[in-house]
């Protein structure tokens, strides 16, 4: 079932995105006079088409990883003379830029909307306050502690963990100095100190963790919220409003604590102490045993946690008026352009591993992650993503619009093509290098498996 809607999560996802490019695309090569002769959201042969007033054809195909716009083309085959006018070729290089340039472009517009909507709409944020700091960490040498709110990361103002994430992630590799402006107990100040060459893993990176922070969060009590049908949970006789007191007569602390335990002791039979209505009482609970992706093998009874309410004092409620929230999305939109650059950047010089390249199972199971999490999640992560492509749609590789741009500039200047032959060249190695890094996120993403 999981894989069903991991599935559909990325059908969705790049559904969305393909969709915003490839009209980018049609609406700037409409308004230049080219036909269009279909418009295609996804590969292969259509699932089901159908056909406008101006003879375009839009189809919805079967295999959702991409999509495409076919415009009338000389060099694909020869052209009524009294269509010569409409077709592509026939175009100034102004106007094949133009086109080219519209499917990125659609791209960081939608990110924009998307910052913009939630920035109107308002969204509820946990401030970033530390709650355990790893000893020998990069936190620990700079001076955070627990307790503290992080307002600031070299200067710039961070009012959520997710914040706090990409700021500290665009200074992965780096051996300079990291300042984050904090308060504590009202007192405001700054902490800094070197970054040494702070890397992030290849397999499985987490900026938070690997900076050595943990966020802070309420105390979690073991009490049972949600019990499986068909988990250990139920079957031996625990019920929704349990609280575990005890597992082996040993005390539990908390929810993690009880976790712990249970993950633990796969096909273990182990006694539970908890207090229902106000009377103990013991149940022999065997967790199942299940094999995690690293192939670790842990407990599993099939119980989940009661939620907490989140401390009103902890809590940033954030949501602008339908102006002021233009400039924030546009700093939004242009910090996660700065990081993916970043990130390239430090990916080509070495600071960052070509490990930490995803490829489409990651995007699904993020997609499928931020869909559970909720409409904020997932438009964050929609954003992210189409910024993302954006970028890399801009990159001046032949197949990539950005190599287009560049032939169509070369063009430009030069008063005529470049020779068949060199944009021939050009494409094979623009569709080698593409295919070499397509395996290579695969491959990393069945790694990460």
């Amino acid at each position: 079932m999981q894989i069903i809607e991991t599935v559909l999560a990325l059908a969705l996802t790049l559904g969305i995105l393909v969709t915003l490019h490839e009209f980018g695309h049609f609406w700037v090569a409409r308004r230049c006079g080219v036909k269009v002769l279909r418009f295609s959201v996804g590969f292969g042969k259509p699932m089901f088409s159908w056909y406008d007033r101006h003879g375009t054809e839009f189809a919805v195909a079967a295999i959702p990883l991409g999509g495409y716009v076919k415009m009338l083309d000389e060099r694909e085959g020869p052209v009524p003379e009294e269509l010569r006018d409409q077709a592509f070729t026939s175009k100034t290089p102004g106007q094949r830029i133009a086109i080219a340039a519209a499917g990125p472009v659609a791209n960081f517009l939608f990110a924009i909307a998307a910052y913009w909507l939630l920035g109107v709409v308002g969204v509820t944020h946990v401030a970033p306050i530390v709650g355990e700091v790893a000893d020998g960490s990069v936190a620990q040498r700079i001076g955070l502690q627990e307790g503290m709110e992080i307002h600031s990361v070299d200067g710039h103002r961070v009012s959520s963990w997710r914040d706090v994430n990409m700021r500290i992630l665009e200074r992965t590799g780096e051996h300079g100095q990291i300042a984050l402006s904090v308060s504590d107990d009202g007192a405001r100040g700054t902490v800094s100190g070197p970054l040494d060459g702070w890397r992030l893993s290849e397999d499985t990176p987490n900026p938070l963790a690997e900076f050595g922070i943990t966020p802070w969060r309420p105390a979690i009590p073991p009490v049972l919220g949600q019990i499986s049908d068909d988990g250990r949970a139920q079957a031996a006789g625990l019920k929704t409003g349990d609280r575990v007191l005890a597992v082996e007569g040993e005390p539990v602390s908390s929810w993690f604590d009880l976790v712990e335990r249970v993950r633990n002791a796969p096909g273990q039979t182990l006694q539970i102490t908890v207090d229902r209505g106000g009377s103990e009482r013991v149940f022999q609970v065997t967790p199942e045993a299940r094999t995690e992706e690293g192939g670790e093998t842990i407990g599993f009874i099939g119980a989940g946690v009661e939620a907490v309410t989140w401390p009103e004092d902890v809590l940033r409620d954030v949501s602008y008026g339908p102006i002021a929230a233009l400039p924030v999305a546009l700093s939004e939109t242009w910090a996660d352009t700065r990081l993916t650059l970043v990130a390239i950047q430090k990916m080509i010089t070495g600071l960052l591993s070509p490990n930490n390249l995803s490829g489409p199972i990651t995007i699904a199971r993020v997609a499928e992650a931020s869909v559970s999490s909720g409409f904020e999640d997932f438009v964050r992560f929609l954003a992210y993503l189409s910024v993302s492509l954006g970028i890399l749609n801009l990159l001046p590789v032949p197949v990539l619009d950005g190599g287009h741009i560049v032939y169509y500039s070369i063009e430009a200047l030069r008063g005529k093509p470049l020779s068949e032959q060199a944009q021939a060249f050009g494409l094979r190695i623009g569709m080698a290098m593409i295919l070499t890094l397509m395996v290579f996120a695969l491959y990393n993403d069945l790694m990460r498996l």
